[in-house]
C-alpha cells in the first residue's frame, strides 16, 4: 500500500515579509546574526524530558494519569470554616481566661501544688532571683503550653493551621518533582541497557535531551522494544535500527512522525486522550471529582456508544479526539484505525490519515472493495447481506440475515467460477433482477464442466424466484442504490484497481471513509453496514492480536442489527473495539436498545437526551444503595405559664413557633441516574459516562464536563 498518493500536492504558502529595518549608521557595522535568518532555532528537549518524567501513577478507569495526585475514596467530614475559625478563636479566648484566673488567684492555689511537694526547699526559699525565676516561671511556662494543648485540641488549631497556614500554600503551589534516580530516570532507556542494547540507549538518551525526540516517537521505539520481548524481532536488529536512525528508527509504513495538527491532549505513555473533566459534583464518586477523564485502548476494546441530539458534541468533543488519538497510536505501530462519517464531518484533515475514501467523489485517490477482499463466495455472501438486508431481518437478538445471505451465496458462487471474480454492482443487480440474460449465461459457461453444484445453486435460484415474496426483489432494489452514476467509478472488480480493503488492518493503517450523505443517505447506511461487517469479520481472523484495531462509527443511524451487535460482542477478545454515535437511541429497532447497551461496555448520555432514551440508560446503569435524612419538626407544646411566655417571646423575634427537630437516617435503594435527571438535569457541554476496561474495571456513571 502506497501512502505517497494522499500526500498534499499543494505548494507551501510563501512566509512573512520581514520587518523592516533601520539602516546602520554613518560608519557603523550591523553586528552579524547568530543563525541565518531562515534557519529555525535549535531544539529543546526540556519540555520533552519534564513530559517524559512526569508522574503517571495508577488510577480508577477513566482517570487522566498524567500528574494525577490520588485523593481518598471517602470524603472526610470537613467543618465549615466560619464554624472552625469561631471555634478556634473562642478556645484561645477561653484558655485566656482561665490562665488569667489561675495567675490572680482566682481559683486558688491548688495549680501550685505539685511544685510544692516535688521541688526541694532549698530551690523554693533559695536566695536566688535566678533560681526562683527559673522554678516558677519554668512552672509557669509549662502549665501554659498544657493549657494550650488541651484546648488547641479541642479548638482544632492544627486543622486551621492545615487548612490556612502554610502547608495549605505549599499545596496550593506547582510542586516541582524531585529529579528522579538515574537507574529511574525513563530518559535514560535504562532497560535498553540491562537487556544488552547499551548503545541503542545511548543515542536515544542523546536525542532525548537534544530535542530530536518526540512523543509518538518514544511509543513507537518502545512499540518495536515489546516486539523484541515477545520474539518476533531480534535484539540484533533493533539495536542496529535504533544506532543508525535515533529515534527515527522502525518508522511507520508512511514515514511520519507526527500528525500535521492536534486538538486534545495526549499521553502516549498511557495511551490516553483527555476529553475533559469530571465534575465536583455530589453524584461523582469523591476520588473522582475534579480529575481529568481519559479514555484509551484499555476502555475502548470494551466499545463505546455515545448518544445525544445534533448539535450536543458528539463529533467535536468525542469522536475527533478519539481519531486523533487512534492515528497517533497507529504512528506508533500500535494500533490500527477506521473512521467512518459524513463528508465534512469535520473528522480530521486528509493529511491525518493513510487511506481517505471518498466515495461519490471523482477525485477519490482510494476505492472501496464490495467484497471485503475475500475470495470465498460464502463469505461475501455473509458480509454482503449483512450490508444490503441487514436492517430488514426480524429485529430480535436471535434473528439473522440467512436468506439474504442464502440467495447471494446462489449467484456469486456460479459467478466467480466462470469470471474468475465476483459481479461488479450492474452485474450483481442484473443477476438479483432475475432476467433471463445473465442466468442464462451463466448457465451456459457452466455446462459441460466440473461444477455440477453451482448449477445446482442456479436452479435453485430459479425456483425460488417463481415463488412471492423473494427476498432476491428486495437485494435487487438495495443493490440499485448503488447503481447510481455518481459511484460509476468506484466498487470495481474488473482487476484494473486495486480498492482498498480491510484485510489491511493487520497493519497500522490509518483510514477514512467520507460517506456521501448528502444526496445518497439510503446508500450511506448501505456502505455504514458494508464497513461495519467487514471490520467485525475481519478482526476476528487477524494474526497478529497485539496490534489494536478499532472502528470509529460517527453516525450509527440504521446500522445497529442483530448481526451486528453479536460482531460487537465479538471484538473485545480480538483486541478490538467499536465507537458508535447516536442522536437518539430510536434509530436503533426497540429490541436490540437493550443488548447493545449491555454489549458495549462504556456508555454516555450527552445533554439533551430525551426522557425515552434516559429510561433505558437508567435501567442499564442500575440502582445503588445510598442514605437519605429524612427531617422532621415538632412544634413544642409549653404546659407552665412560664414556658409559654418564653415561647411567645420566641415567637415574636422569630416569628416562628418553638420547634424540636428530629433526624432520621436510613438506607435505601434508588437509581445512580434517572431518566429525568438524565433528561433535564445534565447542562449543556457535560456527559453522563459510565466505563468498563478490558480487565473488567468499573466505573460508575460519571458527570463530566466535556469542555474543560
Amino acid at each position: 500500500m502506497h501512502n505517497d498518493e494522499t500526500r498534499n500536492t499543494r505548494g507551501t504558502q510563501p512566509g512573512p515579509l520581514p520587518h523592516p529595518t533601520r539602516p546602520p549608521e554613518q560608519g557603523g557595522v550591523p553586528p552579524r546574526p547568530a543563525v541565518p535568518p531562515s534557519a529555525p532555532p535549535r531544539p529543546d528537549g526540556t519540555a520533552f524530558l519534564t513530559w517524559l518524567r512526569t508522574s503517571r501513577p495508577e488510577a480508577a478507569p477513566g482517570i487522566w494519569r498524567f500528574g494525577h495526585r490520588s485523593r481518598p475514596r471517602q470524603e472526610s467530614e470537613r467543618t465549615p470554616g466560619h464554624q472552625l475559625i469561631g471555634g478556634a478563636l473562642i478556645a484561645f479566648l477561653v484558655a485566656w481566661l482561665m490562665w488569667s484566673l489561675l495567675s490572680h488567684g482566682y481559683l486558688g492555689g491548688w495549680w501550685v501544688l505539685p511544685v510544692r511537694l516535688l521541688a526541694p526547699d532549698s530551690w523554693q526559699n533559695s536566695d536566688s532571683a535566678v533560681a526562683q525565676a527559673l522554678l516558677w516561671d519554668g512552672y509557669s511556662v509549662l502549665i501554659v503550653v498544657l493549657l494550650l494543648v488541651v484546648v488547641g485540641r479541642l479548638g482544632r488549631w492544627g486543622e486551621v493551621w492545615r487548612r490556612y497556614g502554610p502547608p495549605a500554600w505549599r499545596t496550593a503551589l506547582p510542586v516541582s518533582e524531585r529529579p528522579p534516580a538515574p537507574e529511574e530516570d525513563p530518559a535514560e532507556f535504562y532497560h535498553l541497557r540491562a537487556a544488552g542494547a547499551q548503545e541503542a540507549a545511548e543515542r536515544l538518551a542523546r536525542e532525548a535531551k537534544a530535542g530530536l525526540m518526540g512523543d509518538v516517537d518514544h511509543a513507537r521505539i518502545d512499540r518495536a522494544w515489546q516486539g523484541v520481548r515477545s520474539g518476533r524481532h531480534s535484539l540484533a536488529t533493533f539495536t542496529g535500527a535504533v544506532v543508525k536512525d535515533g529515534s527515527a528508527a522502525c518508522p511507520h509504513p508512511s514515514g511520519r512522525r507526527d500528525l500535521p495538527v492536534r486538538q486534545a491532549r495526549h499521553d502516549l505513555v498511557t495511551g490516553q486522550v483527555r476529553l475533559g473533566a469530571t465534575a465536583d459534583d455530589p453524584r461523582n464518586p469523591y476520588h473522582y471529582r475534579g480529575t481529568g477523564l481519559g479514555l484509551g485502548p484499555d476502555l475502548l476494546g470494551t466499545s463505546l456508544l455515545a448518544v445525544g441530539p445534533a448539535g450536543s458534541g458528539k463529533t467535536g468533543t468525542l469522536v475527533r479526539p478519539l481519531a486523533e488519538s487512534l492515528c497517533l497510536h497507529a504512528l506508533a505501530g500500535r494500533a490500527s484505525v477506521v473512521v467512518v462519517g459524513a463528508a465534512g464531518a469535520g473528522l480530521g484533515p486528509a493529511e491525518s490519515y493513510d487511506v481517505v475514501i471518498r466515495i461519490g467523489q471523482p477525485d477519490s485517490v482510494y476505492d472501496l472493495d464490495l467484497y471485503g477482499g475475500t475470495t470465498d463466495p460464502d463469505e461475501a455472501a455473509v458480509i454482503l447481506a449483512e450490508a444490503l438486508a441487514g436492517d430488514l431481518a426480524d429485529p430480535h437478538p436471535g434473528s439473522d440475515s440467512r436468506r439474504s445471505t442464502t440467495v447471494l451465496a446462489q449467484l456469486l458462487g456460479p459467478f466467480r467460477a466462470v469470471h474468475g471474480r465476483f459481479p461488479s454492482v450492474p452485474e450483481l443487480r442484473g443477476l438479483l433482477d432475475g432476467g433471463p440474460g445473465p442466468l442464462n449465461a451463466l448457465r451456459k459457461a457452466l455446462t459441460g464442466t466440473s461444477h455440477e453444484s453451482l448449477l445446482r445453486e442456479l436452479d435453485a435460484r430459479e425456483r425460488q424466484m417463481a415463488h412471492p415474496g423473494d427476498v432476491g426483489s428486495v437485494l435487487a432494489d438495495r443493490i440499485a442504490l448503488l447503481d447510481r452514476p455518481a459511484f460509476a467509478s468506484f466498487f470495481d472488480t474488473s482487476g484494473s484497481t486495486r480498492p482498498f480493503s480491510l484485510k489491511a488492518l493487520d497493519h497500522p493503517v490509518r483510514v477514512r471513509v467520507d460517506l456521501p450523505q448528502r444526496g445518497h443517505a439510503d446508500a450511506s447506511r448501505i456502505l455504514a453496514r458494508l464497513v461495519l461487517a467487514q471490520f467485525t469479520a475481519t478482526v476476528a481472523v487477524r494474526e497478529d492480536r497485539s496490534l489494536f484495531a478499532c472502528l470509529i462509527l460517527d453516525d450509527a443511524t440504521g446500522v445497529i442489527t442483530p448481526e451486528a451487535v453479536r460482531g460487537i460482542q465479538r471484538l473485545r477478545s480480538a483486541n478490538a473495539g467499536a465507537v458508535l454515535t447516536l442522536r437518539t437511541l430510536d434509530d436503533a429497532p426497540r429490541p436490540l436498545r437493550g443488548p447493545l447497551l449491555g454489549t458495549v461496555g462504556c456508555r454516555m448520555a450527552l445533554s439533551g437526551l430525551t426522557p425515552w432514551d434516559g429510561q433505558d440508560f437508567a435501567e442499564v446503569w442500575g440502582k445503588e444503595w445510598t442514605e437519605t435524612r429524612d427531617v422532621t419538626d415538632r412544634q413544642i407544646i409549653a404546659e407552665t405559664p412560664a414556658g409559654k411566655a418564653v415561647h411567645m417571646v420566641r415567637r415574636v423575634i422569630t416569628g416562628k413557633a418553638p420547634t424540636a427537630r428530629a433526624v432520621t437516617v436510613r438506607q435505601v435503594e434508588r437509581e445512580r441516574w434517572s431518566a429525568s435527571e438524565l433528561a433535564h438535569g445534565v447542562p449543556a457541554g457535560h456527559a453522563v459516562l459510565s466505563l468498563t476496561s478490558v480487565r473488567g474495571e468499573h466505573a460508575p456513571p460519571l458527570l463530566v464536563d466535556l469542555r474543560a
